[in-house]
């Protein structure tokens, strides 16, 4: 069985190669894709099969995916522009017969007020309607998105962001990978959609006493208005369009958009989400 995955040379497609040779599928099965030529050499350097792919060439990308019978296709590209590119990916799948599609898509595309979600949900819409079997991967948040705001709190003590109350149900992308390797190299995912987030959902609030304990140190969490986060990204010399991004996808957060736990991550992986706690300690 050959599976294959368009994003290969990212973190999370990067992970679920690892993740896939844990469960023993072999090196020879998997099929690494991606536009950089040298980050695919690295790949290659552990005896995986490897191509550059140039998803303007449709029958180019579906002659490479013939034979495939399982295909991952992370997300890709900029935010607003990508959905073209992944409806190429698509495409081309359908024109190369492949038999199932895993999509890498974002924690309940279809309904969320989370507005980074637009292209996970338009996505979702091309493969349904490409009629290729489908797997809908919906990932939550990965908590190493924090990781900025641990090293602020171990440096400053302080994290100051407009999330307040809002929570948060993370989980390590590590895990988010096994989740994907495990519907490319088991039976039976075909027209699921999975919504994969952590088993538990934490305020900053939370972030910051899980902190402190861990640091000896203390941390507070300062919740702060719109505006003056805004000029806050401002100061560390972000662009006003960035700024602006930012502080709309926090207002989301803060109403919730990534606080959902059905519980289906750690379904798929076979045991509880890493807890916060834990993956702050690597941090330290």
């Amino acid at each position: 069985m050959t599976i294959a995955i368009i994003g290969a040379t990212g973190k999370l497609g990067g992970l679920t190669i690892d993740a896939l040779l844990k469960r023993g599928v072999g090196v020879g099965d998997i099929l690494a894709l991606g536009r950089n030529a040298d980050r695919l050499a690295e790949i290659a350097d552990r005896g995986l099969r490897t191509a550059v792919i140039d998803l303007n060439d449709i029958a180019g990308t579906a002659a490479t995916l013939a034979g495939v019978e399982k295909l991952l296709l992370v997300s890709f590209g900029d935010l607003g522009g990508r959905v073209a590119q992944h409806g190429n990916a698509i495409e081309a799948a359908r024109q190369a017969g492949v038999p199932h599609l895993a999509y890498a898509s974002g924690l309940q595309a279809p309904t969320t007020i989370l507005r980074l979600a637009a292209d996970h949900k338009a996505t979702e819409e091309l493969v349904t309607a490409s009629g290729v079997p489908a797997t809908f991967l919906r990932n939550g948040w990965y908590t190493e998105n924090h990781l900025q705001d641990f090293a602020a709190a171990r440096e400053h003590g302080l994290i100051a962001n407009s999330i307040g109350a809002g929570r948060i149900a993370t989980a390590p992308r590590k895990e988010f990978a096994e989740a994907a390797a495990v519907v490319l190299s088991t039976p039976g995912h075909e027209g699921q959609a999975y919504e994969l987030s952590g088993d538990v959902a934490w305020s900053f609030e939370e972030f910051a006493a899980t902190a402190q304990e861990l640091l000896g140190t203390p941390v507070h969490y300062q919740a702060l208005a719109s505006e003056a986060e805004r000029d806050q990204f401002l100061a560390f010399g972000l662009d006003g369009g960035t700024a602006g991004f930012m502080v709309a996808l926090n207002a989301d957060m803060r109403d919730d958009a990534m606080a959902a736990t059905p519980g289906d991550l750690a379904r798929l992986i076979g045991r509880p989400t890493e807890p916060l706690a834990e993956t702050m300690k690597r941090w330290l």
